[in-house]
């Protein structure tokens, strides 16, 4: 059997899927970053996919920006969590919604 874009797309449909039903059913941040990056990284997969089979590097060189721009992402909602968690001393977002000053 060989494996082909059809394969790569239904995994990052799902990857994208737990991403999104994360992003909007949970109240925890920590959880809610990691459904983020969940979703970038299916978008990866989809420019891999595309470049593989058009044979351009274009898609790769997309993906590569893409996980910078995840790792920035990800130090700036670290920095963030810390913040509301010296703060109110919990990382629900419903707290975050109150940070007024």
């Amino acid at each position: 059997m060989e494996i082909t874009t059809t394969h790569y797309l239904i995994v990052s449909f799902l990857l994208f899927a737990v991403g999104t039903v994360g992003i909007l059913t949970r109240r925890n941040m920590i959880t809610v970053l990691m459904s983020v990056e969940l979703v970038l990284n299916s978008v990866n997969i989809n420019l891999a996919a595309f470049s593989y089979q058009f044979a351009d590097l274009t898609g790769q060189v997309f993906a590569i920006f893409t996980i910078a721009v995840a790792a920035g992402e990800a130090a700036v909602g670290l920095g963030i969590l810390l913040a509301l968690f010296r703060l109110r001393g919990t990382t629900d977002l419903d707290s975050a919604m109150e940070m007024q000053g």
